[in-house]
């Protein structure tokens, strides 16, 4: 699974490569340290919580104007899932990964250049055996999600921009096949991220 993920989001960055090859296009790759911060959810007599989430987050930009770009977006992020009702509680030690697409609409303004983002892509949840995950008759999850978001990247220098953002993605919670855990809500997941950003 990680390596096909990982051809995916590859798949964007070569062809991006010929046309600006053919056509002189710009583009930029970015990789990022990344928190996860997911909120409080509680239904169907559940509560969920999880704990912060530290990862990386490898994105792709391939501009088709000056202030317009399609990006390609990867990333690989732990963090626990505690559920809780009135029969039984558990935790799930989880790693997520991303694979997503977006719009991003920059505005310049010197050497700082603040963005928007919006688009969508799936989420794989999957548990992990660890001494922090309680439930083991768990299962892989995959979820649809939106994407939307905003940052300001400052300039280095022509080559390197150094990115601090901020990234959501709205999708609904996942169980892990613990069906006696569904909260059947959707909520919103805070990435926060920085790091820099490699124009070619």
């Amino acid at each position: 699974m990680k390596k096909l993920l990982f051809l995916l989001c590859l798949l964007p960055i070569m062809a991006g490569t010929g046309f600006a090859q053919q056509e002189g296009a710009r583009e930029e790759i970015n990789l990022s340290a990344m928190g996860d911060i997911q909120p409080y959810v509680e239904g169907n007599l559940t509560q969920q919580r999880s704990t912060l989430g530290l990862g990386m987050y490898l994105g792709y930009r391939y501009l088709l104007t000056p202030n317009g770009a399609a990006e390609a977006n990867y990333s690989y992020v732990r963090f626990t899932n505690k559920f809780i009702n009135s029969i039984n509680n558990a935790r799930v030690y989880t790693s997520m990964q991303e694979a997503s697409f977006a719009y991003v609409r920059s505005f310049d303004f010197k050497r700082f250049n603040p963005f928007l983002e919006g688009g969508g892509g799936i989420l794989f949840f999957s548990p992990l055996g660890s001494i922090k995950t309680t439930s083991y008759d768990t299962q892989q999850l995959n979820s649809l999600a939106v994407l939307f978001g905003g940052g300001i990247a400052y300039e280095l220098n022509p080559s390197w921009d150094l990115r601090v953002q901020y990234r959501g993605q709205v999708f609904k919670t996942q169980d892990f096949g613990l069906k006696q855990f569904s909260t059947g809500r959707a909520y919103i997941m805070s990435e926060p991220a920085i790091g820099f950003a490699y124009h070619f």
